[in-house]
This record gives structure tokens, C-alpha cells and sequence, in this order.
């Protein structure tokens, strides 16, 4: 078995090309897209007193939802507005600011209201400390004359729909169908060749030819899959809301799913262009009704609902979501890992029972 893998090693060094090229897509893809959808508009900011950065003006201005400031030197972000880059830009000043207008639009407005709101509760802020007693406050946190409690409008079954994660779990999911399935292709390749015979008559036992072709065509979506997420996360930044190791963990049963469904194609069809017929079809039809492409939240049919409960896709996406969007815990995800895996052992079994009836 470990000669096979060796050799299996040998040919992926020799022959990377499916490996990259469905790697630069997945990443390629989910960024342009992830970031057509952001909601946010990027404004580059600067100041010349760094106190401002740190003061309630900065903190305002970073927690803003509708506009992303970005800090940024002088220098930048003046040529991000003479770019075209930015639309506007803005200087801060200790106790006023100044608007760069690059594009005039409706988000200059945006702008201004946002800073001015910023610098008008930083004097609010000053007035406050500079007429009340330290004392009093101090009593006031003590014994407060009322209490806030905040709750969320949102009920607790409602879905959310995070425009940067969707595409990233999308297509990572799609694209590693492909880095699979033409691994285990090499097991049609290998019988129609005659390969697969010859290999019979040596010492290796037939499972351990099996398990392993499972172990490297596992192995490399795998690797795909860790090497996609990473990029996002320490090189453009996506945090999986602090659930990055969880998500790779919890993506093995995905994997180890396609791998067998790439077994059960390759028991099904009886030609080498019967599979690179067949598995496009597959892949695209999963990425679609498993909702790859878009959330499952807003598709109406219950027939293509149906229809998802039969697709790893459906769960990939469920658990990747549940982890990373939802912060669901582990006994929460077991349902949809337990059906990946029951999914794989099944097509694993129909798929090697077929290879073996009909003997390619």
C-alpha cells in the first residue's frame, strides 16, 4: 500500500496542473465574487495628530457599519482619490475635519454626516466630563437609577446570509469535486490499461490498492481545501469568526463523502469519456440544488428542497455555516456530519461492489 501511495506521490509531483489550476479557482472565484457582494463602502482616513485615531472619533468611525474607514497615510490617501480608488476621503483635525471629494455622489453626504455625528459626541463626551463630579459618577455606576436591557430583532430561527462566507464555502465545496473525481479516475484509467491487473498478480492485496487510492484522493482535496482557507484567512483576511481550525476539522466528512461519490461514478460508468462526461453534469447539478451558488434560505420549491436532502453539498454547506456563521456547537452539527458519513460509507460500498461485478 505505501508503494502505491508513493507512487501516486511521484505522478501528482509529476502531473500537479488539476490540483493548481482548481485551487486558483476556488480562490479566484470566491474572491470576486465575495467582494462584489460586500455591503460596506471603503473611505480611507488620516490624521496628523495620532490621538484622534484613538480617541471616541476613531472609535466611531471604526464601528461603523454602512462605511468602512480604512486608516491610511496622507500620501494614500490622496492617491486612492486621484486614483479613483476612493470616492471621497477624509482628514481629521483635532477639534474639526476636512472631505476630500475625489467623485461627487451621494456618499460624500454619507460621509460628512457620519463624521460630523463622531465629532459632535466627542464634544458631548468632554462637556459631560468637564461638568460632572468624578464622585457622582462613580456613585451612578454603584447604585444606577435604571437598567438597559438590549435585545435582538432578529428570532432565533432566523437565517444569516454572510456575503463573504457563502462563496468561500461555495466553491470550495464545487471545485474540490473536480480535484477528487480525476484522482479516483485514475483507478478507470489503471483497469482499462490492464494496470490494475498486473498490480493483482504482485503481493499488494486488492484493499490495499483501494484504500489506497481512498488515502490519496482524500488527501489531495483535502490539502485543496486547507490551502483555500488559508489563503482567506492570513492573507485577505477572513476570520471565520475565530472558527478557522473548526471548520477545516469539521470539512473531513465532506471530503472523505466526495471521495466516495467519485468511487460510485467511476463503478457506474464503463468509459473514460463516460466519466469526464459525467462528472461536470454531477458537480454543477450538486453545486446548484445544494446551494453552492446561493443560500438554500431563498429558494421556494419544495421539490429542489427535496431534492438537496440527497446532495453532501446540502451538508457541507450546513456544517461549514453551523460553525463559522451560526457558532452552533458540535452536538448541534452531528446530524449533518452523521449523514456525510452514512453518505460515504454507502457510496463507497455500491462503488467498489461495482468496479468488482463489472470488472473493467
Amino acid at each position: 500500500m505505501i508503494g502505491i501511495m508513493l507512487a501516486k506521490i511521484k505522478r501528482f509531483i509529476r502531473e500537479p496542473w488539476t490540483f493548481i489550476i482548481m485551487t486558483i479557482m476556488t480562490i479566484g472565484f470566491a474572491s470576486i465574487i465575495g467582494y462584489s457582494n460586500s455591503d460596506s463602502i471603503t473611505i480611507p482616513v488620516y490624521s496628523v495628530d495620532d490621538h484622534i485615531r484613538e480617541s471616541i472619533v476613531g472609535d466611531i468611525l471604526t464601528d461603523s457599519d454602512a462605511l468602512s474607514f480604512k486608516w491610511m497615510s496622507e500620501d494614500d490617501t490622496a492617491e486612492m482619490i486621484s486614483s479613483g480608488k476612493a470616492e471621497v476621503g477624509v482628514e481629521l483635525l483635532k477639534n474639526d475635519f476636512r472631505v476630500l471629494v475625489g467623485v461627487e455622489s451621494p456618499t460624500v453626504e454619507l460621509v460628512r454626516q457620519t463624521v460630523e455625528s463622531a465629532y459632535t459626541k466627542k464634544i458631548q463626551y468632554q462637556q459631560l466630563s468637564e461638568s460632572t463630579d468624578v464622585r457622582d459618577i462613580q456613585s451612578v455606576i454603584k447604585d444606577p437609577v435604571f437598567t438597559i436591557e438590549t435585545t435582538s430583532f432578529r428570532g432565533s430561527d432566523a437565517n444569516i446570509n454572510d456575503n463573504t462566507l457563502q462563496p468561500l464555502f461555495g466553491f470550495t465545496l464545487f471545485f474540490v469535486i473536480y480535484t477528487i473525481a480525476y484522482n479516483v479516475f485514475h483507478i478507470l484509467e489503471e483497469k482499462t490499461d490492464g494496470i490494475w491487473d498486473r498490480v493483482i498478480l504482485s503481493p499488494v492485496k486488492k484493499w490495499e490498492m483501494y484504500v489506497a487510492n481512498f488515502l490519496y484522493s482524500f488527501i489531495t482535496g483535502y490539502l485543496q481545501v486547507v490551502i483555500t482557507f488559508s489563503v482567506f484567512r492570513y492573507w485577505i483576511g477572513v476570520d471565520f469568526n475565530g472558527n478557522f481550525a473548526e471548520a477545516l476539522l469539521l470539512l473531513i466528512p465532506y471530503v472523505f463523502a466526495i471521495v466516495a461519490l467519485a468511487i460510485l461514478i467511476t463503478g457506474f460508468v464503463k468509459t473514460v469519456q463516460q466519466f469526464n462526461a459525467a462528472i461536470p453534469i454531477i458537480a454543477v447539478s450538486m453545486a446548484m440544488i445544494g446551494g453552492a451558488y446561493w443560500p438554500l434560505e431563498i429558494v421556494q420549491s419544495e421539490f429542489m428542497l427535496t431534492l438537496a436532502k440527497f446532495v453532501p453539498i446540502t451538508y457541507g454547506m450546513e456544517v461549514l455555516n453551523g460553525v463559522a456563521v451560526y457558532g452552533y456547537s458540535m452536538s448541534e452539527l452531528l446530524y449533518p456530519i452523521s449523514i456525510l458519513l452514512l453518505m460515504g460509507v454507502i457510496m463507497t460500498g455500491i462503488g467498489i461492489h461495482l468496479m468488482e461485478k463489472r470488472h473493467i
